[in-house]
């Protein structure tokens, strides 16, 4: 997968650097920002881009919050070593506090495996009961599906299952998870992570608009090679067309969680993904 021909990566640099210097405050002249494009109030086109925090795995909570604040987003899904499954309902209240008072906005868990236990799947519905998640981002085995369609009725707690491609034995691309819910609770649904649907040669876009009436949460990443060995790389220096990708969340008016997940450099992740939002707003605002 190669990025439009009508779109050079030239452009999208300029225009993600010159929206980075207008997103932080800074002044530019007046030709050289139209000569690229007009400033928006919103420079996501409405889009609710935010931050997976598997991203931020090596970091505290507050940190991982004062991060993604730092990167200029709202939105953020919780791994949960910033949100643990075995939290009491008062610890979960707090970190929701802690993530309001830092003026984001919490888009769910995950991603969370889910065995074929009741119980266990019961205690996860719990989990995200007691945090106020709208949606869980989960990996359940085939066979669990019946005990979480029984909890998404029970909780009305969405889910997203997430694809993990050529490791997934389960559900290795969107369409086998859309496949195996498709006659299920209209709350069950789909993540795709795009990184891994290219990675096993399935087309993203395909996915996307065949996905779009129970695509419930996105994980948006560039990758190295559109194979099993690709790994994260910064948005723009790897093999993803998220031309097309941004453009197919835009023309589904996708409502829900646009989430990077930035797993290379854990130890050091903020400037890949600063280089992936501005890359991301450059995208837009060329074909905005």
């Amino acid at each position: 997968m190669t990025h439009s021909p009508n779109l050079p990566r030239r452009r999208f640099l300029q225009a993600s650097l010159l929206g980075s210097a207008a997103f932080a405050g800074g002044s530019l002249p007046a030709p050289a920002w139209g000569a690229v494009t007009k400033a928006k109030s919103d420079p996501y086109d409405g889009l609710k881009v935010g931050v997976a925090s598997y991203s931020l795995r090596k970091f505290k909570p507050e940190q991982a919050f004062a991060m993604t604040k730092q990167l200029g987003v709202k939105y953020i899904t919780l791994k949960d070593m910033h949100l643990p499954l075995k939290s009491t309902p008062d610890q979960l209240q707090a970190t929701r506090k802690k993530i309001e008072d830092a003026g984001l906005t919490l888009m769910g868990a995950g991603v969370i495996s889910m065995k074929n236990n009741e119980a266990e799947i019961r205690s996860i519905f719990e989990y995200a009961k007691n945090a106020g998640l709208p949606t869980i981002v989960c990996m359940p085995d085939r066979n669990a599906l019946d005990a979480v369609e029984k909890c998404v009725k029970e909780y009305d707690i969405r889910i997203a299952i997430h694809n993990h491609g050529p490791t997934d034995k389960n559900f290795p691309s969107p369409l086998d998870a859309l496949k195996a819910i498709e006659d299920r609770d209209s709350r069950m649904g789909i993540c795709i992570d795009v990184g891994h649907t290219v990675r096993i040669a399935v087309d993203p876009i395909e996915c996307i608009h065949k996905c779009a009436s129970r695509l419930y949460d996105f994980h948006i990443k560039d990758v190295t090679a559109a194979t099993a060995k690709g790994t994260t790389t910064a948005m723009g220096r790897g093999t993803i067309d998220l031309v097309a990708v941004a453009k197919a969340l835009l023309e589904i008016k996708f409502p829900y969680h646009v989430a990077l997940e930035y797993e290379a450099n854990a130890d050091d992740p903020l400037p890949g993904m600063i280089e992936s939002f501005a890359y991301l707003r450059g995208i837009l605002a060329a074909i905005g």
